[in-house]
């Protein structure tokens, strides 16, 4: 059971009408708000049975009546301070929540009887949220405030949800006066002199908490005895953690459980039964709680932890589940979360030779740092049970290794599509082989040479076509020596953009134009160089570094080159993707500078006369050489505008990319253009979604593409664009077509 003290998301005016309580509804995902009067008094509750039930008995009813005119007035209530046991008696199974009232009606909380989540301090624990992490400093402190507070700066800075610490009241706990060993078994000799030298008495503790405040990191503490349990309640601590030696202590389980707080309990040092009746204790005083699956040796052999018991735990307690780790390493906690973990719990110290037995099983400041990092990925790679997609790495890698379905002959508009017309060869540009059954006995919608893909369009009766859009600015299309006179043959863009290859980059212009088009051109710097070589100018190997520049040189020369076969006389635009990439991680903020100053020294050897150079903006998670790598450089828009104010570099802003960044790095997408258009001479119109989704059609990602028109008018309304699609040019420009279409709504 939660006791929820923030009603806010629970709570509706008598008065507001219908619509606003199923939004409400709706937002708490709970399918239940209170209506309270103007003075925040109970009046009813209403539920989405509530709203069903009314909406039958008066189907043409106005959703302007008032929430109470639909709410159950007869409501359930109890007093607000009721102990978890009495609230547990008064909610049977078909009542969840039961709104808590003072003595004036006033509704002060609302108990929700849930045992698949926790609450504990700003985070929710449970099968839809990512693992609690704590950080267990216990006593590692040694004693010393100002070395706990330390390891709450470190445990913080490394990604710690929580710390953990541990207190006794020495005299109430230990059997003997002063904490005396004498007579005591030596191990007990040992610990009782640790914890007489090294423990923190509450007043000074609670200064260790005031700091973890501070830092914004919860704290929870364990009470090793019952006076200590009324210190950390009057202080008022989020979560209480029962140790594994407590766990058959029903005395202190009682206590902890009727405080209305939740309980953390590790089952180490527990055999069955006594994890079940542990269990049930806590079920039935109503207390929130979680089971920790412990191996209590220090440190563990990995034989003995056995994480495939954390399932059976699951069902013995029927709560949320973690791992309180003791084995060396940072592993098996990764492991824990691959196999269901919520809540992982793992000592943390700055020295592992310091005195006391917890520090040799503890985890340094970088290793805890290295198991966040782990247990989040391994999160992110849990994902869902949604039916599979293809992801664009992947989509990129088919195309290049998978078979298509293309032309064994020639075939003219209008005939019919037999077997024979039909063969299977790489690459995956066009349809996949598995669609052979939906294209045999169609008609075909077009001349088709032999050696040609077929496209899903074929399997259409009618594809999306160029012809002569109408924007407010200059656009253009992407292309390839190879293809762009089909793409214009039924509409004139004012400009083409060559996306080259480095093999392009080896073809004579002569042999590839016939005569002067009446159009502009752009260029864009190859993705891929021979001998898998991309494009560096922040590297520090100077052989790299060199060979980026003269890349990046070659195509500028060859730019210059193709002036002569277009009659605009505007200075084309060479776009560059100018590197800072990293195949392991994300640099940090202190990191970048040197990477930028870097590009702006290579920038100074360019010759760069009769171009305009635009740095490409970026996007988190490029895939280069069919994977995913990181961006670092022209992905956060403050330090992409600062570059280009400082040395004068414009950009083009791939609105997929910037789409894409602004969503890793939690920032409004209109707040990246605000700093990045400014400085923005050349634009890539593409959608985009999540923070790797890049080139997705217009209209079906995330963008909003009539928001970002008004920023783009009055920020860079010269600048030109393209729709730069993902495989956009198949199908003779379908992508392109359907782009062009939906954005001359806006543009």
């Amino acid at each position: 059971m939660i006791i929820e003290r923030n009603t806010l998301p629970y709570i509706v005016f008598s008065e507001d009408p219908v619509l606003t309580g199923l939004q409400k509804i709706t937002a708490n995902q709970e399918r239940i708000v209170f209506c309270v009067d103007e003075h925040g008094v109970l009046q009813g509750s209403f539920s989405d049975g509530d709203f069903r039930r009314w909406i039958v008995e008066n189907p043409g009813a106005d959703l302007n009546v008032s929430c109470l005119t639909v709410a159950n007035k007869l409501v359930k209530s109890a007093a607000y301070g009721s102990s978890p046991a009495d609230l547990s008696a008064l909610m049977p199974h078909n009542i969840t929540h039961l709104p808590l009232l003072d003595a004036r009606g006033h509704l002060r909380a609302i108990a929700v009887d849930r045992s698949d989540v926790l609450r504990i301090g700003r985070h929710e624990i449970g099968p839809e949220h990512p693992a609690f992490l704590i950080a267990e400093i216990g006593n590692n402190h040694n004693g010393s405030v100002d070395l706990a507070k330390r390891l709450v700066d470190l445990a913080s800075d490394a990604g710690a949800d929580a710390v953990k610490f541990q207190l006794r009241n020495m005299e109430a706990l230990y059997r003997q006066a002063g904490s005396s060993s004498l007579g005591e078994d030596l191990g007990t000799q040992y610990t009782l002199d640790l914890l007489s030298r090294f423990s923190l008495p509450a007043e000074e503790l609670f200064t260790v908490f005031d700091h973890c405040l501070e830092r914004g990191i919860d704290v929870l503490c364990t009470p090793w005895d019952s006076s200590s349990i009324q210190s950390l309640v009057d202080y008022g601590l989020p979560a209480l953690k029962i140790a594994s030696a407590d766990l058959t202590n029903h005395e202190l389980l009682q206590d902890a459980a009727s405080r209305g707080v939740p309980l953390i309990a590790s089952t180490g040092m527990s055999r069955e039964d006594e994890i079940r009746e542990s269990a049930q204790l806590l079920r039935s005083a109503g207390a929130a709680f979680a089971l920790l699956h412990t191996q209590s040796t220090y440190p563990a052999p990995f034989k003995d932890v056995n994480l495939a018991y954390m399932d059976r735990l699951a069902e013995i307690g029927q709560c949320v589940v973690g791992y309180s780790g003791h084995e060396r390493g940072y592993h098996i906690p990764v492991a824990a979360v691959a196999r269901g973990a919520k809540i992982i719990e793992k000592h943390f110290t700055v020295d592992t030779t310091m005195e006391g037995n917890d520090h040799t099983v503890s985890l340094l400041p970088e290793e805890f740092a290295q198991m966040v990092r782990r247990v989040r990925e391994v999160e992110e790679s849990i994902g869902d049970k949604v039916p599979r997609t293809v992801s664009t790495g992947e989509m990129m890698n088919r195309i290049n290794l998978a078979k298509s379905l293309v032309a064994a002959r020639p075939v003219a508009k209008g005939q019919v599509i037999v077997a024979e017309d039909v063969a299977v060869k790489s690459p995956g540009r066009g349809l996949q082989p598995n669609a052979l059954p939906l294209l045999l006995g169609r008609t075909s919608p077009r001349d088709i040479v032999k050696g040609d893909f077929f496209y899903e369009g074929d399997l259409r009766d009618k594809a999306p076509r160029g012809r002569d859009f109408s924007f407010r600015r200059p656009w253009g299309l992407p292309v390839r020596y190879h293809d762009y006179q089909a793409l214009i043959q039924d509409g004139t863009p004012d400009f083409l953009e060559f996306h080259f290859s480095y093999k392009d980059l080896e073809i004579d212009p002569e042999a590839v134009f016939m005569k002067p088009l009446d159009m502009g051109f752009t260029t864009h710097l190859p993705d891929l160089f021979s001998g898998d070589f991309l494009v560096d100018l922040a590297a520090e190997d100077k052989d790299h570094w060199e060979r980026s520049i003269a890349e990046v040189q070659r195509t500028i020369d060859i730019s210059r080159s193709l002036t002569k076969w277009f009659t605009r006389e505007e200075e084309p635009v060479v776009v560059v993707t100018m590197g800072g990439f990293t195949k392991d991680r994300h640099l940090i903020a202190v990191e970048r500078p040197p990477k930028y100053e870097r590009i702006a020294q290579a920038l100074k050897r360019l010759d760069t006369g009769g171009v305009r150079i635009a740095a490409q903006t970026l996007p988190p998670y490029p895939w280069l050489m069919g994977g995913q790598q990181f961006h670092n450089l022209f992905l956060d828009p403050t330090d992409t505008a600062e570059f280009a104010e400082e040395t004068g570099i414009r950009l083009c802003l791939d609105v997929s990319h910037t789409k894409l960044a602004a969503n890793f790095l939690g920032i409004p997408f209109s707040e990246a253009v605000d700093a990045l258009a400014p400085h923005t001479i050349h634009l890539h119109m593409v959608d985009a979604t999540g923070v790797d989704g890049e080139g997705v059609q217009v209209g079906e990602g995330e963008v909003d593409f009539a928001a970002l028109a008004q920023q783009l008018d009055r920020l860079c309304p010269d600048a030109g664009f393209i729709p730069e699609i993902w495989q956009g040019h198949v199908n003779d420009g379908a992508g392109f077509w359907t782009a062009l279409e939906r954005l001359e709504a806006w543009y």
